[in-house]
């Protein structure tokens, strides 16, 4: 009898807002269902809810156009608990090669505890001490790195406790990936200066820096649709900064590292409300 797959859990991840988190995780949704992977995704704001807004534009579309677009099942979480968090996580991950969750841009209890779970934890930043604040604390003179915020700290514990039950619990080490967003509205001085923190500061906690996606505008102006950069034939024609934003988009995930199960064929699942 063969065991079960076990989704690879990918959480996009930063208490500051205006990242770019769910931008973000909806084309890696959408880009690892083309490739013929099985993807199920969590939103944890019931709020806000944009990445479950997208999805259902994107099924709304869908329908309307009488299209087949690849896609992934999507849910909103709304109960009060941790253990009603794991049971949707449960339910949602059944047969799934990639469970995402997109978390609230604020402190959260649930965003803590899939981020602590996570077998690839993205943090999307904004190119800007405002945003690496987030991570970690600066000299205002030198821009060294004084000390780690409590989330990295909060990260830097998962880990560790991860790595000690890796071989005994057969579970995947936790990859942090930090993602440079809007790198092009960065003065010369200050990205220098950047670098450094950020170099310094991936030393020590042992996260990996990839670089994002510089453009928004496009981005918003496909949430209607539920559209992405990757839905080639239904976008008409094409600007430079779309093609642009698409090469980002690639670079962005080979960085991620996915480990993208091999398929002859994208399966072509209609998205799911849970």
């Amino acid at each position: 009898m063969s065991n079960p797959i076990v989704p690879h859990r990918i959480v996009f991840a930063n208490e500051k807002g205006g990242t770019g988190k769910s931008t973000t995780a909806v084309h890696v949704a959408i880009a690892l269902a083309y490739q013929g992977a099985r993807v199920a995704a969590i939103d944890l704001d019931p709020r806000q809810r944009t990445l479950h807004r997208y999805l259902e534009n994107r099924a709304e579309t869908e329908r309307r156009r009488s299209i087949d677009l690849p896609n992934a099942r999507f849910a909103v979480f709304t109960g009060d608990t941790v253990e009603e968090l794991d049971a949707l996580t449960a339910e949602m991950g059944q047969g799934m090669d990639f469970l995402l969750f997109d978390t609230p841009g604020r402190d959260d209890p649930f965003a803590r505890h899939v981020a602590t779970e996570a077998d690839t934890l993205v943090t999307p930043l904004n190119d800007s001490f405002v945003d690496f604040d987030l991570i970690g604390q600066v000299d205002a003179e030198t821009f060294k790195v004084r000390r780690l915020s409590f989330y990295a700290e909060l990260i830097w514990e998962a880990r560790k406790k991860r790595a000690m039950a890796t071989i005994k619990e057969k579970r995947r080490e936790m990859d942090w990936v930090v993602v440079r967003n809007r790198t092009q509205h960065t003065e010369a001085r200050n990205m220098k200066r950047l670098d450094g923190a950020l170099t310094e500061l991936s030393k020590r906690v042992g996260f990996r820096i990839a670089q994002g996606l510089s453009e928004r505008v496009i981005y918003r102006e496909l949430f209607p649709s539920g559209l992405t950069l990757l839905d080639k034939g239904h976008l008409g024609e094409l600007g430079t900064s779309h093609l642009v934003a698409r090469q980002e988009l690639r670079s962005l995930l080979q960085g991620l590292n996915l480990p993208v199960p091999v398929r002859r064929e994208p399966e072509l699942t209609l998205a799911t409300q849970v």
